[in-house]
């Protein structure tokens, strides 16, 4: 887990990393200069992730693991994918036998899940990975031919949802890094959050300005307080979740991520939003630091993620956190395959396997939320502990 910092104290990039950056802030200018001097944030953040060559995501930098800027699940250990492919057994055993992983990262979790699911004798017909990063597209390459050669004919890169899919979809940590609207409530309206260039043209900083009818439309659904507010809604998430469902035939969708009910995400407590940037595995709260340099993110309103699936015709299947989705799926004898005395062996997984269960790790903040279609037996994954009722 990352630390939180102040920017001014965070490491300089090499010169090669600056001036991408600095590349990617002139293009950011040159939009905001032909919107009248404003960029809706959503926009920037779109531009700061996902600008081809540039963007945090699309350029070469490394983003994962050790020597990158966050740890995701499957990096922390094997044991994740591992037990996923427990869930994803019962699954394949219903006909379910196609797994499309979005935003697959590294690749780590496609070995884990293809070596596993071929060592319980129901490896996936075709695995789908959909990755915009050529960087990671590359990297996943990488891994699997060295982990999983002989099954890598049963893997396939996408570029974008194909046209029709049945089987279980995948997702870990892909929502929260999708463009947000930020929202300012202030004296009882809704102002919106854009971004301006500062008065010598050099930085980036935060403008207020009235919200367009529809951002309006979507505060006004929510619990939001009437005054000295700031927040996120995920309108990229739910459109993203609705072209999900309009292209699932018949499966189940699994994403791991962080975040809350939508009574928990919106408490009038939490009244700076929950926004954070990660470069060097810490953590702070300037989006405007080296743009394309370091990832920006938010928690996930799994509320709002949920009516979007409803919207598209899914169903709500699960909802519980990464510790009780695991534990039910046997994270435990997983773990206990190895022998507690080969002590160069265990304590490791020991490790890994405390740091994706403890509540002051990912096992509580990390949420599993199961959408699907045509599927009606229970998910060994929210056997026990199923909070569905809290969305």
């Amino acid at each position: 887990m990352a630390t939180t910092t102040h920017p001014a104290q965070l490491p300089a990039p090499p010169a090669a990393a600056l001036a991408i950056s600095a590349e990617l802030g002139r293009l950011i200018a040159a939009e905001i200069k032909r919107g009248g001097g404003r960029l809706s944030f959503a926009r920037y953040m779109e531009l700061a992730l996902y600008a081809p060559g540039l963007g945090y995501y699309m350029a070469g930098a490394r983003k994962l693991g050790r020597d990158g800027d966050f740890v995701t699940a499957p990096e922390i250990s094997r044991l994740y994918g591992r037990t996923l492919a427990r869930q994803l057994q019962g699954l394949a055993a219903s006909g379910l036998d196609e797994i499309l992983e979005i935003g697959a990262g590294s690749g780590a979790l496609a070995a884990d899940i293809l070596l596993e699911l071929e060592r319980l004798g129901c490896a996936p017909r075709r695995y789908l990975m959909l990755e915009l990063s050529p960087d990671l597209r590359e990297r996943s390459r990488i891994t699997l031919a060295a982990r999983a050669p002989h099954l890598l004919e049963r893997v396939a890169w996408l570029n974008q949802l194909p046209p029709r899919f049945a089987g279980i979809v995948l997702g870990n940590e892909v929502l929260d890094a999708m463009a947000v609207h930020r929202v300012i409530r202030c004296g009882g309206d809704t102002l919106e959050g854009f971004v301006q260039n500062d008065a010598a043209g050099r930085n980036f900083l935060d403008l207020e300005w009235p919200a367009s009818d529809s951002l309006r439309q979507a505060a006004a659904q929510l619990p939001l307080p009437e005054d000295d507010y700031r927040t996120e809604i995920q309108l990229v998430a739910r459109g993203f979740i609705r072209s999900l469902g309009a292209v699932l035939e018949r499966g189940v969708a699994l994403f791991f991520d962080y975040g809350f009910p939508r009574r928990e995400y919106y408490h009038p407590q939490r009244n700076r939003g929950t926004l954070m940037c990660h470069y060097r595995h810490r953590a702070h709260e300037d989006p405007y630091f080296l743009p394309g340099l370091q990832d920006i993110t938010t928690h996930v309103d799994f509320s709002a993620i949920a009516g979007a699936g409803r919207d598209a015709g899914l169903g709500l299947l699960g909802y519980t956190s990464q510790a009780q989705f695991l534990v039910n799926c046997g994270i435990t004898d997983v773990l206990a395959e190895t022998p507690a005395d080969d002590a160069a062996a265990y304590a490791p997984l020991a490790a890994g396997a405390q740091k994706l269960l403890s509540p002051a790790e990912m096992g509580e903040l990390f949420k599993v939320i199961a959408l699907g279609r045509g599927v009606t037996e229970p998910l060994l994954g929210f056997a026990n502990g199923d909070r569905r009722h809290t969305l």
